[in-house]
């Protein structure tokens, strides 16, 4: 007869555990339906409908093939590998996981194996045998406690809320990780301009030199006037300012694009110096939906943590429903701790327990008040990250349609006033110009040349920020 008693025993607690973990597991949620807000934006960008040109386009390539540059396809596996944001926002991923596991293990109930001792001397007067003495007890327990049944969906709704965070967060890093390869491609791009405007400027203080030594020798042989000397010696002292500026801006690029890179330059990196020099960025389609933008990582983001504040409803809701929670154990106790594992001290407990709430000042209300409010406000930003990747993108296009047009003007202002210079100092050498003329074609070669330097560049940066703007190559971490 024990012997089925204990069996009864054994069969009514795992009868209780797997009823917990089937209850558990067919738990529904109070979160209202999930339904992506319709974009605030037009299918097309601004001069594509009328075109024509918007429709169906692929995606962009992946960052390795659209940056076709060796050097700075290096740079930028550099900066992948060391930088230190980067490192940060993937160990955010592995913490956000991990936060999410945890609230995940809440689902079903966490089972101990515990075991314990109590000691106690007891005077005869508190004593139930009227003598002092020791008593102890010596106890070995399997079982759970305080473990909620998910009937409404409370905890159900929190998991699910945690992760759409670690998907928030995850896509955040595929921002990070874009950002950062469009940062060092254009930090990149800068210093090649810059040390480009820096030779430019070396060679422009070089000639402004020999033509200063020209104009002091004239002066000693009684041909130029002193303001001819001065105004020599102010045009070359401009380009030795110009010089130390444009020597500090060069330093200045290498120092932003080692710590973007995490690390020294490399010295078998090869030495550019001209844009020129620099593979052109690979072309991106022409026809660009606007519905491109949903695979944008910072939207995607922005989606995920909308999903997670209506997934938090349900747990507000289901705060308005009884709470119903269990605690149970099985083991041993004895006095004596050689009788602990005998037949005869086997022991068990099941607690269940409910609560309903009755009266709270509102909490609940309140707290499902903020949840709904949290929802709003998060289809609010995911709304203001479409229409600012929209603008964004639109931006662009628009410098991008007339870009060209810029740069064959400033090819054509560069050529124009080289030739002013030309004709400028042939009059001066001839007799028939003044200095003055000279220095003022000068001066605006020098400005033009500049204008080109930062037109080619602007050429390439409006396909980076393009390619950025479109979410990049949307690859995997």
């Amino acid at each position: 007869m024990r012997r089925n008693m204990r069996k009864n025993i054994y069969m009514v607690f795992w009868g209780i555990i797997c009823t917990v973990i089937l209850l558990a597991g067919s738990g529904c949620t109070m979160a209202p339906k999930y339904a992506r807000p319709d974009a605030p934006i037009p299918n097309t960008y601004p001069g594509l409908a009328e075109t024509g040109e918007a429709g169906e386009s692929a995606p962009p390539p992946m960052w390795t093939e659209f940056f076709q540059d060796a050097p700075m396809r290096r740079v930028i596996e550099l900066a992948l590998a060391n930088n230190r944001d980067l490192r940060v926002s993937m160990l955010n991923i592995e913490k956000t996981r991990a936060q999410y596991r945890i609230q995940r293990a809440d689902i079903l109930p966490s089972i101990d194996a515990s075991g314990s001792s109590s000691n106690q001397h007891l005077p005869a007067s508190l004593s139930s045998t009227g003598e002092k003495g020791m008593t102890r007890q010596y106890s070995a327990s399997l079982g759970f406690s305080s473990f909620e049944l998910d009937l409404f969906g409370r905890i159900r709704s929190l998991t699910e809320q945690a992760l759409e965070t670690y998907y928030s967060v995850e896509e955040e890093a595929r921002s990070a990780r874009l950002s950062l390869v469009a940062e060092t491609a254009a930090m990149y791009l800068q210093l090649v301009a810059d040390r480009e405007v820096y030779d430019l400027t070396l060679a422009t203080a070089e000639n402004r030199r020999k033509t200063h030594d020209l104009i002091v020798r004239k002066f000693d042989a009684g041909v130029a006037s002193d303001l001819d000397v001065s105004q020599a010696r102010t045009i070359l002292e401009e380009a030795m300012v110009s010089l130390a500026a444009a020597a500090t801006q060069v330093g200045q690029d290498e120092n932003y694009l080692m710590l973007l890179m995490g690390c020294p330059l490399p010295e078998e990196l090869p030495m550019v110096r001209r844009l020129s020099q620099v593979q052109t960025l690979a072309d991106l389609p022409e026809g660009l939906p606007s519905s491109l933008l949903e695979r944008r990582p910072d939207i995607k983001a922005a989606e995920h943590v909308l999903k997670g504040a209506n997934a938090n409803i349900g747990a507000a809701r289901a705060n308005f429903f009884p709470r119903i929670t269990l605690t149970a154990s099985l083991g041993k106790m004895s006095a004596d701790y050689n009788d602990l594992f005998d037949a005869g001290s086997r022991a068990w407990s099941f607690l269940p327990q409910m609560t309903l709430p009755i009266f709270d000042m509102g909490r609940n209300r309140a707290a499902l008040d903020v949840a709904e409010t949290d929802r709003d406000i998060a289809v609010a930003r995911y709304e203001k990250a479409i229409q600012t990747a929209f603008r964004e993108v639109a931006d662009t296009l628009v410098q991008r349609d007339n870009i060209g047009n810029r740069l064959e003007a400033q090819e054509a202002l560069v050529s124009a006033t080289r030739r002013s210079v030309e004709h400028a100092n042939t009059r001066y050498g001839a007799g028939v110009g003044n200095f003055i003329d000279l220095l003022d074609a000068e001066r605006s070669l020098y400005s033009a040349q500049n204008g080109l330097i930062a037109a080619r560049l602007l050429r390439e940066s409006n396909a980076l920020t393009l390619y950025k703007a479109l979410g990049g190559g949307w690859e995997t971490l």
